[in-house]
């Protein structure tokens, strides 16, 4: 095989990707296409049986008819009988300047995004030409490895970012009331959370590996650092990679970081706070009193737990928010690229059976209680969630179709393969596969000469004479094979195919799982009739008494 970097890399055998090509086999083959499907079918059913489960609580809360604007206009008149409601108004200026500025954000985070590429191209190169053997012969993939810790690192320091800029962009909306702002901020720190997510792990997944270039006519950056190349054992492997290390990262720290900070505050509070000679109190409320007198207060449990309430952190309305953000964007990383890393789903489990727990001592001991509000619904989040099913579809079918080596399989052993029009008994019909995957090239070529150093080209003190790597080129004048367009043509077919059936089984599932069970149904009609039934004998009384 050719070298993989400049310099210090030299030729190398292809088997000494096997362990590698076994492991990523176990999640690129043909059960990937029907974990895929089943995942976008599973993400709305779990969205159906959530409103389901809503409006169960919704009806026995009796807030079906329930209007957050109009909650927040009563309220307006309880605090002044004689207020005027805010109008509705729209500035094409304001709109015009927020969607400017919006993009201007976008474009700064894929510009991040486009950093760690830059980051990731520049590791490799030092860590190949470095003096630690190990580091230098697996200097792709730890390079993969520092993209994924600072890509988690520019997430934690974007997260603070996209929110102040959200913020200063609601500000310059000038909504009617707090629930458009709500809706108006929510959308835009997901927008940009999304995008700061998942921007450098869709160039993994469709870019990374297909425009670096060929031995000989390698894109390189400022044409001295050439482009990153997939991992040997397929494109697929350095998703996995990337967000196994973040999405453990992720849960990890976050878990440690969200209840240890209340922890230590709390602790840091009682540090501070006097300490008290004796508690005297037969509440056992301590005092501020040396010894017990006639003088010391009586004790009242209720005003000690509204002081121990308020001597907790204070909480406000991001408290919750971030909770919400937090499962939203877990939903996405379980259901977008899922097929390129089955373990999502597990690990998100895990992670939420623990935060339950985290969340509880949080919330009940480290926190002051939250103020409830009433509400039917979670707002514009379960737009979100639809949005994201969405998106989860078109991008497992980019995945499969585009990513993995599915496709090019599947069109060798039904194309080019051993059992290609002969009697396939006893026949492995992928025999000669990796092979045909293969190209090769000249080392006597003058632009191979000038990408490689004459020490590079020489294996087991032998000179070699031409090496491969892997793509569907002619041997002669380096153009595209048949077979790729075949297989580029295959891709895209399968991707429109799968994302069409999967819709369409998202569609059946949502008719067939009714938004609101039978029970609630009928308990609102007898609502309904209920509510006429006593309208109608109040207008017979009025008749009566005229």
């Amino acid at each position: 095989m050719c070298p993989l970097c400049d310099k210090k890399c030299g030729v190398w055998n292809l088997s000494e990707t096997c362990t590698y090509a076994k492991v990523t086999h176990l999640f690129d083959n043909e059960g990937t296409v029907f974990f895929a499907m089943f995942m976008a079918v599973w993400a709305t059913v779990f969205l159906e049986l959530w409103k389901r489960h809503r409006a169960s609580y919704v009806c026995a809360w009796k807030v079906f008819n329930w209007c957050e604007n109009e909650e927040e206009l009563i309220l307006e008149l309880v605090n002044n009988p004689n207020c005027k409601p805010t109008p509705y108004s729209h500035s094409y200026l304001r709109s015009t300047l927020v969607l400017v500025l919006v993009t201007l954000m976008l474009v700064l985070i894929i510009g991040l995004a486009i950093g760690l590429v830059v980051f990731r191209v520049v590791a490799t190169v030092v860590l190949s030409e470095g003096q630690w053997e190990l580091l230098s012969e697996h200097a792709s993939t730890v390079a993969v490895m520092l993209g994924a810790v600072m890509h988690y690192l520019t997430m934690t320091i974007m997260t603070k970012v996209n929110r102040r800029v959200a913020l200063y962009l609601c500000s310059l909306e000038k909504t009617r009331s707090f629930a458009a702002t709500e809706k108006s901020f929510t959308v835009k720190m997901f927008t940009f959370q999304f995008f700061t997510l998942f921007s450098s792990l869709i160039y993994v997944a469709f870019f990374l590996g297909r425009i670096n270039g060929r031995p000989g006519g390698y894109v390189r950056i400022t044409g001295k650092w050439r482009l990153e190349e997939c991992h040997p054992s397929g494109c697929i492997t350095d998703l996995f990679i990337q967000m196994a290390i973040i999405m453990v990262l992720k849960q990890t720290l976050n878990n440690v970081f969200e209840f240890s900070a209340p922890w230590l505050s709390t602790w840091l509070k009682k540090k501070r706070k006097p300490r008290k000679k004796r508690s005297c109190s037969p509440c056992g409320r301590s005092t501020e009193w040396d010894a017990c007198d006639d003088h010391e207060p009586p004790c009242d449990p209720e005003l000690d737990t509204w002081l121990t309430n308020y001597n907790l952190n204070e909480v406000n309305a991001f408290s919750l928010f971030e909770e919400f953000l937090e499962m939203v964007m877990q939903f996405s990383f379980t259901t977008i690229f899922v097929a390129a890393f089955p373990l999502a789903p597990l690990l998100a489990l895990i992670n939420n059976v623990l935060e339950i727990r985290l969340d509880a001592i949080k919330m009940v001991s480290l926190e002051r209680r939250l103020v409830p509000k009433k509400t039917n619904n979670i707002g514009v989040w379960i737009n979100v969630l639809e949005w994201i099913g969405v998106l989860a579809v078109i991008a497992n079918g980019l995945v499969i179709g585009i990513t993995s080596d599915f496709i090019p399989r599947m069109v060798y052993r039904y194309r080019y393969g051993p059992c290609v029009g002969r009697d396939a008994t006893g026949l492995d019909c992928m025999t000669g596969y990796i092979n045909n995957s293969l190209s090769t090239v000249r080392v006597s070529d003058e632009n191979i000469r000038r990408d490689f150093q004459p020490n590079q080209l020489v294996f087991k003190d032998i000179n070699v004479t031409h090496c491969s790597y892997r793509d569907y080129r002619n041997n002669e004048d380096y153009s595209y094979t048949s077979q790729f367009w075949l297989i580029l043509a295959v891709r895209f077919a399968f991707v429109i195919l799968f994302e069409h059936v999967i819709v369409i089984c998202k569609f059946i599932v949502a008719w067939f799982v009714p938004d609101i069970p039978q029970v609630v149904k009928n308990d609102r009609l007898q609502d309904k009739l209920h509510r006429l039934q006593k309208e109608l004998r109040n207008m017979e009384q009025r008749s009566s008494d005229v």
